[in-house]
């Protein structure tokens, strides 16, 4: 059978429209949330036929999920087998319930994911991210691997010196991690006397941050990464709502969406598609989940549609890097900027240990940046000076600049119950 992501634009627009009436008719006829939505808004079900008849539904938000959780559940609370917690803007956690075909569909979703960035039957891949703790992401890994047909390590995340033991050990070719752990790693081996450049690891797929800037090129972290371990870098995009994950392929050119799983569209500040190309935020309606399907549910998170033929031959449309999170959006004195942008920085200065990032409305009511750092060394000249000027360089502006012991921020970074190391805390 041709994988769907070969085939051409208008063959899986097609494809897409007969999977999402399938979709439309299975929450009509099983989800208490939809079936009232659809009730109010006096829509017919079966007058959503193709992608375009979507812009007359009204879209999920995160609050919708975290108000009514139980309502969007589509099955007999004794069909679920695994369950997921995600937080949300209210700080209540949101329930999601995976069944069997659920947990397939992670499986062949992953599978798919690891296979795009070249892994094969053979491969070893070291999974540097947590399997417990309700969190979807380490499962998903596990799984995808497993159908794929390679071999996975699972070491979870943190600990450098048990990683660089189970690389020794083992011979994995592939790490999967948060980039910029990636970072302690070498510094570990480097402190340690570890050949890390001939080790058996040949690839790096990268969870949780970008790589890479908008144009495709590696940002300042991955680039740091680069220079000093010359493997090849593969970037996702994922989250637990949609389950599905966007890999790039060797060509390094987007996340490649797989059609069978997923519809994405990219809509403006007007809550309109924009066109191909532009950046907006993607909204997403899952395919083919039995527990809690989702309907233009608004991720928050912001990137741009590419549709253009990829290199390696898929037809299926890319998401570029992520510019950041539409909530998370700061306009310091005068420039719009988000978080990833402040981090490229940080991640990028060598003496900077670990940092956290506080926003806070200021008494004049605009934004103020606040950025504690601790410091992996005392470098011979004013920190925080040299500090703002690598600000200024890269994004124009500077934040207020606060030193702390690198333990405290190692606290701040890790509360207790975090899954995911918190670098960002939005105040306002």
């Amino acid at each position: 059978m041709t994988d769907i992501e070969y085939s051409s634009p208008s063959e899986i627009k097609a494809f897409q429209e007969e999977r999402l009436r399938t979709a439309i008719d299975y929450l009509a006829a099983h989800s208490p949330y939809y079936k009232r939505m659809f009730a109010e808004q006096g829509i017919d079900p079966k007058s959503i036929q193709t992608l375009e008849d979507l812009t007359r539904l009204p879209f999920t938000e995160k609050r919708d999920l975290q108000l009514y959780n139980d309502d969007f559940l589509c099955c007999p609370k004794e069909k679920i087998v695994d369950y997921i917690t995600t937080s949300g803007t209210l700080g209540e956690p949101v329930t999601f319930g995976c069944t069997d075909a659920d947990l397939d569909r992670l499986a062949y979703n992953e599978e798919k994911s690891f296979a795009c960035a070249g892994l094969r039957p053979g491969n070893i891949l070291q999974l540097m991210t947590t399997i417990d703790k309700r969190f979807m992401a380490g499962l998903a890994y596990f799984l995808g691997i497993r159908k794929l047909g390679a071999s996975i390590i699972r070491v979870g995340n943190g600990i450098p010196e048990l990683q660089w033991d189970t690389i020794q050990r083992l011979h994995p070719d592939t790490i999967m991690c948060v980039p910029s752990f990636i970072l302690r790693l070498i510094e570990y081996a480097e402190e340690h006397g570890i050949d890390y450049r001939n080790s058996s690891v040949r690839r790096i797929i990268g969870i949780g941050e970008g790589l890479r800037d908008q144009d495709f090129n590696l940002n300042l972290l991955g680039r740091r990464i680069k220079e000093k371990w010359d493997v090849d870098l593969f970037a996702t995009y994922s989250s637990t709502e949609m389950g599905a994950t966007f890999s790039e392929c060797e060509y390094e050119q987007g996340g490649h969406v797989h059609p069978e799983l997923i519809i994405v569209e990219i809509i403006g500040d007007d809550d309109r598609p924009v066109p191909d190309g532009e950046v907006g935020e993607i909204v997403i309606t899952t395919l083919g989940v039995e527990a809690m399907p989702l309907l233009r549910f608004r991720t928050g998170d912001i990137a741009a549609k590419r549709t253009e033929q990829c290199q390696c031959g898929r037809w299926s449309y890319r998401l570029t890097p992520l510019v950041g999170r539409k909530n998370n959006m700061i306009k310091l004195k005068g420039t719009t900027l988000y978080p990833p942008a402040i981090n490229d920085v940080l991640d990028n200065t060598d003496y900077v240990q670990n940092y956290i990032v506080y926003v806070r409305t200021s008494s004049a009511g605009t934004d103020q940046v606040d950025v504690c750092v601790g410091l992996k060394f005392q470098p011979p000249f004013d920190a925080i000076k040299d500090l703002k000027d690598r600000f200024r360089s890269r994004i124009r502006v500077a934040p207020n600049i606060e030193l702390l012991a690198a333990d405290e921020i190692q606290r701040r970074n890790f509360p207790a119950k975090s899954r995911k190391p918190i670098k960002f805390v939005d105040l306002r």
